[in-house]
């Protein structure tokens, strides 16, 4: 287990996505989305992400339900604040937000003080608990100065009452996470697909400022939303096919890793958990064989003879400081 930042909440290196359990794409049923559950606390996976936008609360019910067996003391769950979720009323789906649960309710942006305190009671009531261990403000890209007037002092009083134990910010982009580093007191940020064998830009600004402030680093979307999972002509890249481009290029990482007796799997998370400012990767199964295979894949080896063709072949920058057991 890690420490998040100076907070003492802690961190299994592996951790449980929880987006799947709302039914990203395709439905999961209550007794998949449980077995997800019991196969991550089997591996030893200690730490659970969620939201209320997975699903618009399906994820939170489900993950909170499955973890009532287990002693409270002995797990991690982070959720994010935002996006409030309000009644709708209507008919239809969630498929455009990305989820295929019923329209029930529709997402209104809040980094109000208040929508974060009604938006964490609503998690916590969904989850079944009344506390959670980690908040993060849940991308507010567009939102920023409200998010930094009110959202995070808000997150603030949260801590200092002992409401949770550490704060941050998740995003898929690094600059305005850098910035909550740098302009503010968070424990914790959590970066989606900015730190991959595709796409190390976090590497520039993010993961350096976090060494030097002593915050830690999730990083979530390992496998880029499954390009690096399995790089296929239909295979996704941040949520959208994968552009031909990317995958090319995964393509001719994953011939390396397999040169080398390795799995392009095992390779993309063990190089976003290399670096020191990291102190857990994020993967998202859906099923028990998917938290099996994930689990196999992170406790695999990788030769350094793997990185070292991976570089001398520029498919990861020649200077990049932060695989272990390189010179």
């Amino acid at each position: 287990m890690t420490a998040l930042g100076r907070s003492g909440v802690e961190v299994t290196p592996l951790g449980f996505g929880a987006a799947a359990l709302g039914n990203l794409y395709t439905p999961v049923d209550d007794e998949q989305a449980h077995a997800a559950v019991r196969a991550a606390w089997e591996r030893g996976i200690r730490y659970f992400d969620t939201a209320p936008h997975y699903g618009l609360g399906l994820s939170e019910r489900r993950l909170g339900a499955a973890l009532r067996e287990y002693d409270r003391s002995r797990y991690t769950v982070s959720t994010k604040v935002g996006r409030r979720l309000e009644p709708a009323g209507g008919t239809g789906d969630d498929l455009a937000d990305g989820f295929a649960v019923p329209a029930t309710h529709r997402r209104v942006w809040d980094f109000t003080a208040d929508g974060i305190r009604r938006t964490l009671d609503a998690a916590l009531d969904r989850l079944g608990l009344d506390r959670v261990d980690v908040v993060y403000l849940h991308d507010p890209d567009d939102h920023a100065e409200q998010a930094f007037r009110e959202g995070y002092p808000a997150l603030e009083r949260l801590r200092s009452e002992g409401v949770v134990g550490a704060i941050g910010a998740g995003m898929n982009q690094t600059g305005m996470l850098t910035r909550f580093l740098r302009d503010t007191d968070v424990d914790v940020v959590l970066c989606a697909g900015r730190y991959t064998l595709l796409d190390q830009s976090a590497a520039t600004d993010l993961l350096p400022e976090a060494l030097r402030r002593g915050v830690s680093v999730v990083v979530g979307g390992p496998f880029n939303s499954g390009l690096l999972a399995d790089p296929t002509p239909r295979a996704t890249y941040d949520y959208r096919r994968a552009p031909r481009e990317l995958l090319d290029r995964a393509l001719r990482v994953r011939a390396v890793a397999e040169r080398h007796g390795t799995p392009l799997r095992a390779a993309a998370l063990a190089f976003c958990a290399a670096h020191p400012a990291v102190a857990s990767v994020l993967v998202g199964p859906r099923s028990a064989a998917e938290v099996h295979d994930c689990a196999d894949q992170f406790a695999t080896a990788v030769p350094d003879a793997c990185w070292q063709e991976l570089r001398g072949s520029g498919l990861l920058p020649p200077a990049l400081p932060v695989v272990r057991g390189l010179p």
